[in-house]
């Protein structure tokens, strides 16, 4: 059995909740920031979004370096409507789902490595990159989504289970 086919089922179901969440923000709430030190609903949102992206660029490479030293670091794109947010998600979550769909086991064990300023910050299997780095980084910020929505008086949708504004 390919990993990726033990994968896949969990990444439509927690790509369904997660988009279920980020189509749920209102245009006027997008710069709602509950505490100084949080995200405000834009850049957690847009994380969410682009978190996904991370999985392409973890089967295709072997690293990614955030900061490069003496290149341009990573800046996440500015959405300004919730449509442009759905869409830029919906790219992402179609391009890794597509990949992941074609990986190999082999190329999935190779180790994959985050570097910053060209400092290795951590290197693993891509399988547990996906896993960790990727599946459980959005389902943790999604948590966060949640709260803001809750905060913001926004009906939260249902994910593992019923919520108190949804049955399911």
């Amino acid at each position: 059995m390919k990993i990726s086919d033990a994968l896949l089922p969990e990444f439509d179901q927690e790509m369904a909740s997660t988009r279920k969440c980020l189509a749920r923000i209102p245009d006027d709430k997008l710069s709602f920031k509950p505490h100084p030190k949080s995200f405000d609903m834009h850049g957690l949102a847009v994380h969410i979004a682009t978190m996904i992206g991370w999985g392409v660029t973890t089967i295709q490479s072997d690293s990614f370096d955030y900061a490069p030293a003496g290149g341009e670091p990573y800046v996440p794109p500015v959405v300004k409507t919730n449509a442009e947010l759905l869409a830029l998600f919906d790219k992402n979550a179609a391009a890794f789902r597509a990949a992941l769909a074609a990986v190999d086991n082999d190329a999935l064990m190779k180790p994959w490595s985050l570097l910053g300023g060209g400092v290795t910050m951590f290197t693993m299997p891509k399988v547990a990159v996906i896993r960790g780095m990727i599946f459980n980084h959005i389902i943790h910020h999604r948590g966060q989504l949640s709260v803001y929505l809750r905060l913001c008086d926004i009906p939260v949708p249902a994910i593992y289970g019923p919520s108190a504004d949804e049955a399911n």
